[in-house]
């Protein structure tokens, strides 16, 4: 159908005549919060399809990048990127302390390592970097970085779910790494996120500092947050773990189809780790997103003139990221926040267009899709 709605993403939602017998569990058990056997489950799922050792999944994707920078007793200031949802500048601010932008590599859209070195003060702390679209940052230069200065990095992944290099989970990097499982993410569990750490030490303090720093029924070991994982959301992601490579596998076929028909459209850039990504790899990528980039003088159109040609074709795409999180009220004042300090940030921004990209899209979405690209 011409007029069908095709959305910018779709919720990977779990045969609801399977989820049915673990409401029932529920139900019978009458245990529906508080580290349930749903959230036990869970944990050690994800830990085992991820290929990490531990896991703690909280209520939704922001809490774990708050709860990361408690549990290093992060101080003082936070190097951290421009280009990325607000939520991670937002966790800094919360914490009472500063986010310090520093521009972006143009290929990958990644924090750029070059950038960091110069931003480091007294005060600065820790690096919290971005897998922007879920291709891995230079995690290699960033530690070497880190490790010269005392710093703890904190690894933004909320678009890196199942993401690997060489075989390794790219969630093993860092001191902390944080996961959103939000209904827009490849894998979902309605709300969603998760902490992943190197230490059962350390697993043991995150889960104090979500349940309220209690240690046990009359023991207060920290000032925590109530953050914890819901049975019904639980069970929900436990079931959608069995879904979820097929999903990337169809990601993977549209983001495929959309990089055959799109390299050699004049004033269309594709995102190079994903169109060179179809071949032999070293990244395992989730296709989370399929973000293209418009030369308005060779296209004949602007960005935002072609979002809203799509708009008028009943399509949803997305400018993610813009603006830029240096851009908002909170962050504009900024001395790292000026234009002349984020030119590869702004240009990218400015350009950037994320077409729909889901599990779901079937071979007549795509053709409309490009047709109107095409047209």
């Amino acid at each position: 159908m011409a007029d069908k709605q095709i959305t910018v993403t779709s919720p990977l939602l779990p045969p609801l005549e399977e989820f049915m017998p673990y409401l029932q569990q529920i139900w019978d058990s009458k245990w529906i919060t508080n580290n349930g056997q749903f959230h036990q489950q869970l944990e050690r799922a994800l830990a085992d399809y991820l290929g990490v050792e531990y896991i703690s999944v909280f209520t939704n994707g922001t809490l774990p990048l708050i709860t990361a920078l408690q549990a290093l007793r992060v101080t003082g200031e936070v190097i951290t990127t421009p280009y990325s949802f607000v939520a991670t500048s937002h966790a800094i601010w919360w914490n009472g302390l500063k986010p310090v932008f520093v521009d972006i590599d143009p290929l990958t859209g990644n924090i750029d390592p070059d950038k960091i070195e110069a931003a480091i003060t007294p005060r600065t702390s820790a690096i919290m970097p971005v897998h922007v679209y879920g291709t891995p940052c230079d995690t290699e230069r960033i530690k070497h970085i880190a490790d010269k200065y005392g710093l703890k990095v904190i690894y933004d992944a909320a678009h890196a779910f199942a993401v690997s290099r060489n075989g390794k989970s790219i969630l093993q990097e860092g001191d902390i790494s944080t996961l959103s499982f939000h209904a827009t993410k490849t894998y979902n569990t309605v709300e969603g996120g998760a902490l992943v750490c190197h230490s059962a030490e350390m697993k043991a303090k995150i889960d104090h500092l979500k349940n309220f720093g209690f240690e046990d029924e009359v023991t207060v070991v920290a000032p925590g947050i109530n953050s914890k994982m819901d049975e019904i959301r639980a069970a929900y992601g436990l079931l959608n773990l069995k879904y979820v490579d097929q999903a990337i596998e169809n990601r993977k076929k549209v983001a495929k189809f959309y990089t055959y028909q799109l390299q050699s459209v004049k004033g269309v850039s594709l995102y190079k780790p994903l169109a060179n990504s179809f071949d032999q790899s070293e990244i395992r990528f989730n296709y989370s997103y399929f973000p293209i980039f418009i030369d308005e003088k060779e296209f004949g159109m602007s960005r935002d003139e072609l979002y809203n040609k799509f708009r008028a074709n009943n399509i949803l795409s997305r400018r993610y990221f813009y603006p830029l999180i240096t851009e908002f009220s909170p962050y504009k004042s900024f001395d790292s926040a000026a234009k002349h300090n984020l030119p590869i940030a702004n240009q990218i921004a400015d350009s950037v267009l994320c077409l729909p990209m889901h599990h779901a899209l079937t071979q007549d979405d795509m053709e409309r899709i490009i047709s109107v690209i095409k047209d």
